[in-house]
């Protein structure tokens, strides 16, 4: 004895969908996930513009700002200090030893300058900014959201931007240029000590080498590049920050999504600079 078939829907989006239907859902899906990145653009872009806007149009939150520019600066100065001297020191003693090959050894100044001032500085000021000034500062304002601080703040009249997102975001950038001025110092010693005396360069023409390819325009233009990058992560970890849903597990996602985001906007802020002003520099 046989059991009678039994008719059973085929459950959506598994055996029942036909190719066809298939190709349209998949289409459906990707027009959605691409609405929903545009959609994600257009109100960071929307923050930005009202970051910018109050905080020049609003009185100006100095103790905020004081208050987080140290609390940055007490998350990033040791990283940035231990980031700097291994990355700074590798790099240089690889270079030394092409200039090593071709006999080039007494050069080792300038090769260190080009590589500390135009481009680790900003780079490990990137990595420090991100990875530690940043996350702190969605975590703080992630937690704020969940607890319905903002809520409550935006209820009695208290604009959340312009009392705790603008004073960070400056903070953020301050901190980045003063993290740049103290990775270069630190790169240029480094380099000074593994030159000179593991490395055989000579003292006087390391030191006097250090401006033979590099200017106070370069040093400008690094500055200018940390200063981008605080503020590009200061907005991100902000944006990312207020708009923390679910929990503590939102939050947690939000500091990772920083993390990601930031590096990614920096790292393409980092080229394009890097690009408009050696070319700027070659067409002088």
């Amino acid at each position: 004895m046989t059991a009678a078939p039994t008719n059973r829907a085929e459950p959506p989006g598994v055996r029942g969908m036909t190719p066809e239907r298939q190709r349209i859902a998949a289409e459906a899906l990707q027009s959605n996930a691409i609405f929903k990145a545009l959609a994600s653009f257009g109100d960071f872009y929307d923050f930005v513009v009202s970051v910018f806007r109050k905080g020049f149009t609003r009185r100006f939150q100095f103790r905020e700002f004081v208050s987080q520019a140290w609390f940055i600066t007490t998350v990033s100065f040791w990283p940035a200090l231990l980031v700097a001297i291994p990355f700074c020191v590798v790099i240089i003693f690889q270079v030394n030893q092409l200039l090593i090959e071709i006999g080039a050894v007494d050069l080792a100044g300038a090769g260190a300058a080009v590589a500390v001032v135009r481009e680790i500085g900003p780079i490990v000021s990137v990595l420090v900014v991100a990875g530690a000034g940043a996350t702190a500062i969605c975590a703080d304002l992630g937690s704020r959201k969940i607890r319905e601080e903002i809520d409550a703040m935006t209820t009695l009249g208290i604009d959340p931007v312009q009392r705790l997102v603008v004073p960070r975001v400056v903070a953020s950038t301050l901190v980045g240029i003063a993290l740049n001025g103290l990775v270069t110092v630190v790169g240029l010693v480094g380099g000074y000590f593994f030159s000179v005396v593991l490395q055989g360069a000579t003292p006087g023409l390391y030191l006097n080498d250090l401006t033979l390819l590099v200017g106070l325009s370069d040093f400008i233009a690094a500055e200018a590049k940390a200063a981008v990058f605080g503020l590009l992560a200061g907005l991100t970890a902000c944006y990312l920050g207020l708009n923390a849903k679910g929990g503590p597990k939102g939050v947690g996602e939000a500091v990772n999504q920083t993390v990601v985001f930031a590096f990614m906007l920096l790292f393409a802020a980092n080229s394009v600079i890097s690009t408009l002003f050696l070319q700027l520099k070659s067409g002088a």
